[in-house]
């Protein structure tokens, strides 16, 4: 549970099996005892701003010519999501919008990602 995300409002967020141990790795590697889940290398609850730093620096060492974004993050999170068949709704609910006008600004589909939801949903043709 997210006591207070963004707009100062909770939100109940799932982790899969991968997510999990992932971050029980981090908390053995952390050597601080902040109640932040994501700390800075100062042991402070990370900003957002520390974030994108941290995603620049991490861009940088990697040779990427685009720098990425958190919210880039989000952007991904919520078209796999929409390809890999996660109803509009649920999604909606995943990424703690409350009007669908908000999560279009983040869906930026394909003509391939059309295509395959027409194929999919045809009464016609069928399933893939």
């Amino acid at each position: 549970m997210i006591r207070q995300g963004k707009g100062r409002k909770p939100r109940m967020v799932f982790l899969g099996r991968k997510t999990i141990r992932a971050i029980r790795g981090y908390l053995r590697y952390r050597k601080d005892n902040s109640p932040a889940l994501w700390v800075s290398t100062h042991g402070e609850r990370m900003t957002y701003s520390a974030l994108r730093c941290f995603l620049r620096r991490r861009a940088e060492q990697v040779s990427l010519k685009s720098i990425p974004t958190p919210h880039d993050f989000r952007r991904a999170f919520a078209l796999v999501m929409l390809r890999n068949g996660v109803d509009i709704f649920a999604l909606q609910k995943l990424m703690g919008h409350s009007d669908l006008q908000i999560l279009r600004r983040y869906l930026a589909q394909t003509d391939q990602d059309i295509h395959t939801a027409h194929m999919r949903g045809s009464p016609v043709d069928g399933n893939l």
